[in-house]
């Protein structure tokens, strides 16, 4: 199977706002329509952890991100604030070396943006979820691997290219 993602790239930095999230904490928030395909926002990873001994405290935060190739980044603001969802309308993407957050379907003006943690996840990691969602599977766990399969064979086309050279052979096995 082949899939294709349009990404349009264009960088527009006012179309979120962080607010107070009834999901968890603060989250992020479409101040303008968004469409389907559309890059939302692009991610600062310019703050490597290069002291491994700190990723304790930023981890028990919730801000850190792991990326395929070992480094790991302490997450900044807006992105630090994207919530969770079971039923997301947004993943991230690398496009052109640069991490950014795109609309997997239309967001309306004041929707939160989330985003499926488990999608190019691989940790183990297993806590309540309190997303609300209609398809909310109740536990919160970052693995790609741990997701039902039906999940799985929806979220193919939004894996980043790290994670599918990285699992190949485990996602080679989905695919079939």
């Amino acid at each position: 199977m082949h899939y294709a993602i349009v990404v349009n790239v264009t960088l527009e930095p006012n179309k979120v706002e962080i607010k107070n999230s009834d999901i968890e904490g603060k989250g992020v928030f479409a101040t303008e329509h968004i469409q389907s395909g559309e890059m939302v926002l692009d991610m600062d990873d310019t703050h490597v952890v290069e002291d491994k001994s700190t990723l304790a405290q930023y981890e028990r935060e919730y801000e850190c991100d792991w990326l395929g190739d070992g480094k790991t980044v302490h997450m900044q603001a807006p992105e630090k604030h994207i919530n969770h969802s079971c039923d997301p309308n947004t993943y991230v993407k690398t496009v052109d070396g640069i991490r950014r957050v795109v609309a997997m379907k239309d967001i309306r003006v004041g929707d939160e943006i989330t985003y499926d943690y488990a999608i190019n996840g691989y940790y183990d990691s297993d806590i309540a979820c309190h997303c609300g969602s209609k398809n909310c599977r109740g536990t919160l766990s970052p693995n790609f691997f741990k997701l039902p399969r039906e999940r799985q064979l929806q979220y193919l086309p939004y894996l980043d290219i790290w994670f599918v050279e990285k699992f190949k052979d485990q996602l080679e096995e989905i695919r079939q």
